[in-house]
């Protein structure tokens, strides 16, 4: 089915509500203050439907005091309906709701002149020359320009014929699924109930869905497009979302609702900012920022060492984290006045110098990704992760890799999906020559290395193993890697190595992870060898991590059975009196003791047997 979004705009009482009633017979205005009042005070959504065509209408408030709550319906627009009243024109909202379009880039425009019934004809074409005038300023594709009464019915057909032919919504298609929450609410023997615009990828019903201020998944129960049970929705559908486990107190409006793994929340975005004629942004001074359905308090820091600026670049900083994408749009306000619109360059805080951020603000601005990668990658020495890319630039992940693989000077990791500047691989380098040079008898696997290296890919890693062995400096024996200049098997010495240093570690010996370490051995090598030394009843094993050399054992329980002597029983207390050892090392020590047929616990004690007789 096509699907198009057509919202309103307009000065408060030019017939907005009106219109839309006549249209398709909803009353938008149904809460008793917006009756009460005669204004709509927040958004209206309802739909008109001819065969596969939907349009769905979001009518927005005309007063100049809510003019947030417009802002908050703009975001999902794909196109408008400027709703002018015949008999008094261009007004003060007229303008303001047109500068907060264009400052969206939302391009297609449909005019209707309202309440035509109460001029004659001379002044109806009076006021579209002067509509028309007004709109020679903006770059807008004006799709028609129609006058109306809701009291003829004629020309409210004529307007549904018009409407039906706008074509379907031109919003790009986005990797992943994303909805801002504009009303939350309790239906009883339901559960919780969002609604909102689909603006990224679709979502289905049972499927899994993502908030990424609660950092919390929940699953989609049930799907309403349009006041109709749907498996699904798909981008530009007005739609109401059943969430599982979520309560209504958690989420608020401007809460963003996505898929798991695509967004990470940050204080602080980069933008591009173009201010409204004789309005400008001042540095280091707090504005209102519209994203979405989302209103937060900002810090504004202009990115030119100046006061003040009508365009540019700046630094949006918040207490809140703004889970934001390339090329999203902003609006910046000052009490009830609109100051700038804005575009989202930079969504990630990266650490670089302001020079690099520059040059990245000014790639971004010019969609330059090859050139952002470049920077990005100046700063990012040990891998840029291609996942962010989504976020980042809006790519896909087969965009991204492809972007990867095109780049000169680096290494893409298609698998891990990381990419890394070339010099990295020199680094890289001279670690593992630093590793084999202070222990000649290093012996490691591609897996131990990454250990050391972990910010490091496996493919990485193993290109430049590849390059060492050839240049021969490394040797490789199945998985492992050895100094090419020792031929001889020194299995044995590592061996002696390792049971030299249990025995010098004396009562409270090293994890066996942190000798293969220490000895630069791979951790499955060194299982192995503690095995072997095992079963030469050489070293014995206490608990998982804990093995003890042979003599060491035979000393400390030695020691332990004169405690028991001299005291009667051993028991953790006297038995720390006597050695300063971590109560890991004594628990282990006392336990072994109870396979000695000679001693027995009692409650928490041991004591010889034939103390009980």
């Amino acid at each position: 089915m096509s699907n198009i979004i057509i919202g309103t705009a307009g000065h408060i009482d030019h017939g907005k509500t009106s219109l839309i009633k006549a249209l398709n017979g909803f009353e938008g205005d149904e809460t008793k203050e917006e009756k009460q009042r005669g204004i709509t005070i927040d958004l209206s959504f309802s739909n008109l439907r001819k065969a596969q065509q939907n349009i769905a209408f979001i009518d927005v408030p005309g007063h100049e005091k809510l003019v947030k709550n417009m802002i908050a319906g703009a975001f999902s627009f794909d196109c408008v309906m400027l709703v002018i009243a015949a008999n008094e024109g261009i007004m003060p909202q007229t303008i303001e709701h047109i500068e907060i379009i264009d400052l969206l880039d939302i391009k297609e425009l449909i005019v209707v002149i309202t309440k035509k019934d109460l001029v004659n004809e001379e002044k109806l074409k009076e006021i579209q020359t002067q509509i028309e005038n007004f709109l020679e300023d903006f770059n807008f594709d004006i799709k028609f320009i129609c006058s109306v009464s809701t009291n003829d019915k004629i020309s409210i057909e004529n307007l549904k014929d018009k409407l039906f032919t706008i074509k379907n919504t031109n919003k790009e298609q986005e990797n992943f699924f994303r909805y801002y929450i504009d009303r939350v609410f309790s239906v009883k023997g339901i559960g919780t109930v969002v609604t909102g615009t689909v603006l990224g990828n679709k979502c289905e019903i049972n499927e899994k869905v993502f908030i990424p201020r609660l950092n919390k998944e929940t699953k989609i129960k049930n799907i309403q497009v349009h006041n109709k049970n749907a498996l699904e929705a798909n981008i530009s559908n007005r739609a109401a979302l059943n969430l599982q486990n979520i309560k209504t107190t958690d989420l608020k409006r401007g809460d963003l609702i996505s898929k798991k793994g695509y967004l990470r929340g940050f204080n602080t975005l980069d933008i591009s900012f173009k201010c409204l004629k004789g309005k400008k942004l001042y540095h280091n001074r707090t504005y209102s920022l519209f994203i979405g359905s989302k209103k937060v308090e900002v810090k504004v820091l202009l990115f030119d060492s100046t006061t003040s600026l009508e365009t540019g670049f700046a630094t949006i900083k918040a207490k809140d984290e703004f889970f934001s994408i390339y090329k999203e749009k902003v609006i910046l306000r000052q009490s009830n006045d609109t100051i700038a619109g804005g575009v989202v360059l930079n969504c990630v805080n990266d650490p670089m110098k302001k020079t690099q951020k520059r040059e990245l603000l000014d790639a971004l601005y010019q969609s330059n990704f090859d050139d952002a990668y470049k920077i990005l990658l100046q700063a990012h020495k040990k891998g840029l992760g291609l996942i962010s890319s989504a976020q980042r630039f809006a790519l896909s992940h087969n965009e991204a890799i492809e972007f990867g693989q095109n780049l000169t000077n680096v290494f893409c990791d298609e698998k891990e999906l990381i990419i890394y500047p070339i010099e990295t691989k020199d680094y890289i380098k001279k670690k593992i020559e630093e590793i084999y040079t202070k222990n000649k008898f290093a012996l490691l696997s591609n897996a131990a290395i990454k250990l050391r290296i972990k910010w490091a890919s496996s493919s990485f890693i193993q290109i430049v193993l590849d390059e060492l062995e050839k240049e021969e400096f490394l040797k490789r024996e199945k998985n492992l890697y050895k100094n090419a200049n020792i031929e001889e098997d020194f299995t044995q010495s590592l061996e002696n190595l390792i049971c030299k240093r249990l025995e010098e570690e004396s009562f409270s010996p090293t994890a066996p992870y942190n000798i293969y370490d220490d000895l630069d051995i791979d951790r499955k090598l060194g299982d192995s060898i503690l095995k072997s030394l095992c079963a030469k009843k050489q070293v014995f094993r206490l608990q998982h991590n804990l093995f003890i050399h042979a003599n060491n054992l035979t000393l400390i329980v030695k020691e332990m059975k004169k405690i028991i002597t001299e005291d009667g029983y051993i028991d953790i207390q006297n038995f720390k009196n006597r050695f300063e050892l971590s109560r890991k090392y004594i628990i282990a020590y006392l336990d072994y003791l109870d396979n000695f047929s000679q001693i027995k616990k009692i409650d928490k004690k041991r004591v010889f047997v034939t103390q009980l007789v």
